[in-house]
């Protein structure tokens, strides 16, 4: 058994910073990705610059399947938890702490892994990868000063969760896994929405159409507040005023790339749970349809 290692699948923006701070902290971490990335981690490791937290080389080391018996943080998009679970499947990991946009990837772990215990955690930082599958290290960004998980109360002495706290993470408790997930998803959808929908960032986004913003707000409070995180579109629109008006979303960047990326895990998430409470979301599948749209076009600004 390998428990005492920590496993990061998906060495991208967020799994690659992770990965590098575990292992400065002195943990043993391996990252698990495909074969032309694992390799190039193996070769060139990954070059980390934060605006906070310095700049370093991290020399990781990384693999195509996960090692039986280790810790494993989960850390890719919302299209690769299929495969993550798959990878995940018969190794009899320890723990799993899922760091996941959305709702719906943790029925997905926990249906893969049964028995074992899956935590919903959330975290938050704007962070960018760039060079990967080229020649070289990669390189993650991490702007501003904002770095923060969130997981629930019933996880705060989970292995992982104490060794996050050994990193420069601020690490927080938030209620149930349901409560987690959704206060980020309350801000993140509006967030992402928004800026795929206009192709500009937070601070344009908020104001270009204020009856839109406002309904869509409401909506996505409605959704949050039946799920039991009561909020008002009052909230997330202070929420959302506070972010630097420079703010993009990585849905936004997916969508100006030509595919839809999260948009069924952040948006579909939202409206199959005011859907399940019965809560109409008129304005929602408007802006869904509009970053459709724009993804199938190229996604030319608005």
């Amino acid at each position: 058994m390998t428990d005492n290692l920590i496993a990061v699948i998906g060495p991208g923006a967020i799994g690659g910073l992770v990965a590098a701070m575990l292992q400065q902290a002195g943990h043993d971490v391996v990252v698990v990705a495909r074969e032309k990335t694992a390799r190039q981690v193996t070769e060139h490791g990954l070059d980390i610059e934060t605006d906070e937290f310095g700049t370093w080389h991290a020399p990781l080391r990384a693999a195509t399947e996960v090692p039986r018996g280790a810790r494993v943080v989960v850390a890719v998009k919302a299209e690769g938890v299929a495969d993550a679970a798959a990878l995940l499947t018969g190794t009899a990991p320890v723990e799993v702490v899922s760091l996941l946009n959305g709702l719906d990837h943790v029925d997905v772990l926990r249906s893969a892994l049964p028995g074992v215990r899956v935590v919903g955690a959330t975290i938050a930082g704007e962070t960018l990868r760039t060079g990967a599958g080229g020649f070289g290290p990669a390189l993650v960004r991490h702007r501003g000063t904002l770095l923060r998980a969130v997981v629930p109360d019933d996880a705060a002495e989970l292995g992982l969760v104490a060794a996050l706290r050994d990193t420069p993470i601020e690490v927080l408790t938030g209620g149930t896994d349901t409560e987690v997930l959704w206060k980020k998803l309350r801000f993140l959808a509006p967030l992402a929405l928004l800026t795929s929908a206009w192709g500009t960032a937070i601070g344009d986004a908020l104001t270009r159409d204020p009856d839109l913003t406002t309904g869509l707000l409401a909506e996505i409070a409605a959704a949050a507040t039946a799920e039991g995180v009561p909020t008002t579109g009052e909230d997330l629109h202070g929420i959302l005023s506070g972010f630097p008006a420079s703010m993009r979303s990585s849905l936004q960047s997916d969508i100006e790339a030509g595919h839809e990326g999260e948009l069924d895990a952040i948006g579909g998430a939202v409206r199959r749970r005011a859907a399940a409470h019965g809560i109409p979301t008129p304005i929602l599948d408007d802006v869904i349809g509009r970053i459709e749209t724009r993804a199938a076009a190229g996604a030319h600004p608005a």
